[in-house]
């Protein structure tokens, strides 16, 4: 039971790193989503093995890891465009007033 519980707390921590990433490292859109597609993996990670211990389906953590899979396709077309249209990711160079 406690090997059981360790392997539940090591995503939850992982969890918590990236969330310090996510608020820590604003400076280029590219950390940013790097951050976000580690706190989809960490979440899958928990969720995958929780389900698992439970014995209940994993149908559920399928359809989220789709939808992070979606939403890191998302993300890289928007860092694409951003890139191509201010010509940096960074952060610091985006105007706001400015379409």
């Amino acid at each position: 039971m406690t090997i059981f519980n360790f392997w539940l707390f090591v995503p939850l921590f992982c969890l918590c790193c990236g969330l310090l990433a996510f608020v820590g490292k604003r400076k280029h859109l590219l950390n940013v989503l790097l951050s976000l597609e580690f706190i989809m993996v960490n979440i899958f990670w928990f969720m995958a093995q929780a389900f698992g211990h439970l014995g209940s389906d994993l149908y559920f953590v399928l359809f989220f890891l789709t939808l992070a899979a979606c939403e890191g396709a998302l993300a890289l077309a928007l860092l694409v465009s951003i890139v191509r249209s201010h010509g940096s990711d960074n952060f610091g160079s985006f105007n706001v007033l400015s379409c």
